[in-house]
């Protein structure tokens, strides 16, 4: 997977103070309520929401966004986002996919600010090292040369079979497929009906299936 993206608090003075309070032992839920108590976030109770889902945040744009350079400066305005508006989200338990459509919405807001054709969506992109580029590390326990190019291939396969699949069938399938969210959530975030992303995922699966079975016939 890419780096983790540093997320700078100078814009809305969000930062780790000392930890008076053990916030870090308080559920989500609890957490949240907390972030939701005054006129602004508590900051201690926000870093600590922030250092449990700021790895969600990378995820979504990460996938979105593989070649984007600004990965960084979209997640810190994702968290200004959150902190403006959290007060709003009336529902705790909905607080996962709540910040996930921030980050889809904000991606999206960029991608027609840009005005070009691109493809946001990659289930891995290489990582850039010293010596070239590396694909993501491929589980088991010491794959030999063949067996690590033929998985190499294939998920390389893969990602071309996904960047393939018309926007809203990507955006779909990410959201299920990758972030593991709910279809009711999925609905939430794309705005369209449980049935329609029902389809979206079944046809994107089809299409999926029907490009990787061309490769492995061959």
């Amino acid at each position: 997977m890419s780096q983790s993206i540093t997320v700078s608090w100078s814009t809305v003075d969000a930062k780790y103070p000392e930890a008076s309070v053990q916030v870090d032992k308080l559920p989500n839920h609890d957490l949240i309520l907390r972030c939701q108590a005054g006129l602004r976030p508590d900051r201690v109770a926000f870093a600590e929401l922030l250092r449990r889902y700021q790895s969600q945040v990378d995820r979504v744009l990460y996938h979105l966004a593989p070649d984007w350079a600004d990965r960084a400066d979209l997640a810190q305005e994702v968290w200004i986002r959150v902190y403006r508006n959290i007060n709003r989200l009336q529902d705790p338990a909905k607080f996962r996919g709540w910040l996930s459509r921030i980050a889809t919405n904000l991606f999206y807001d960029e991608l027609r600010k840009r005005k070009r054709v691109m493809s946001p969506l990659s289930l891995d992109a290489p990582r850039s090292l010293e010596d070239g580029e590396m694909d993501w590390e491929i589980a088991g326990d010491t794959p030999g040369p063949e067996e690590e190019l033929t998985t190499r291939e294939f998920y390389e396969q893969l990602r071309e079979a996904i960047a393939d699949l018309p926007e809203v069938f990507r955006t779909t399938i990410v959201l299920r497929e990758i972030e593991g969210l709910a279809y009711e959530e999925i609905a939430e975030i794309t705005g369209v009906s449980l049935g329609t992303v029902k389809s979206r995922i079944a046809r994107a699966r089809t299409r999926l299936q029907a490009h990787l079975q061309i490769y492995l016939d061959s």
